[in-house]
């Protein structure tokens, strides 16, 4: 494999009207609003002057949305539009029995077994990764994604981009990405220092340097999160 560093813009997609109502969202579909659509256009102006060798996002409709608009944007700039590519790897966590509830009603179905009463409670006692696997647990049909299943499918999304035989070293790559994925990158790779403590907002950007020489957990460099 030749050695090659990629710039990844991963932008979070526009408000839906799951986000709006504080529902869980991972592979089920949501219209986006009105402000998620100026979320994407948003998006779109902070990153115009950039000129994409790639771009990919999830197979759902607020990732694929949000992806034509930024890169409506992006040509209309005077820069070359590349293809999308969607994909199902590059989706948010699967929520199973859980998608589409109340996100603190669902968290606490998942963590109170354990004495934890929400989402940030189960992170601060036993770390991000019980937070799948708690949920899977707490799923009657345990069809809601492990913390294993759910790297090991993600980590498919970084080999399709690496896999790309069209993509040279230093290029910058354009990728549609979700709320809780991007929450555990930047846990995973952000290292001490980068402040968590929020969500990344619909329409934020957050850039990381994708060695692909180098095996995915040592990969990834979070440089800028949640702008």
């Amino acid at each position: 494999m030749k050695d090659m560093m990629l710039h990844l813009h991963l932008v979070r997609h526009g408000q839906t009207t799951f986000n709006r109502y504080n529902r869980l969202q991972g592979w089920c579909n949501a219209p986006l609003t009105e402000s998620g659509l100026a979320d994407a256009d948003k998006a779109g102006s902070k990153l115009a002057g950039y000129d994409f060798a790639a771009a990919y996002c999830s197979d759902t409709t607020r990732a694929e949305i949000t992806a034509r608009r930024i890169l409506d944007i992006n040509e209309h700039a005077g820069h070359a539009r590349p293809e999308l590519v969607a994909d199902m790897h590059f989706r948010e966590q699967n929520y199973g029995y859980f998608e589409g509830q109340d996100m603190s009603l669902a968290w606490t179905a998942a963590g109170g077994p354990h004495g934890a009463k929400s989402y940030n409670d189960i992170v601060a006692k036993f770390g991000l990764a019980a937070t799948r696997d708690f949920l899977k647990e707490a799923d009657p049909f345990h069809d809601a994604e492990s913390d294993e299943e759910y790297w090991h499918r993600v980590e498919g999304a970084f080999a399709l981009i690496a896999s790309n035989p069209a993509l040279e070293d230093g290029d910058d790559v354009l990728q549609i990405s979700h709320g809780n994925t991007l929450l555990s990158l930047a846990h995973r790779f952000g290292g001490e220092g980068l402040d968590l403590s929020e969500r990344p907002a619909n329409g934020s950007v957050t850039d990381i340097d994708f060695d692909t020489t180098r095996p995915f957990g040592e990969a990834l460099t979070i440089v800028h999160y949640n702008r």
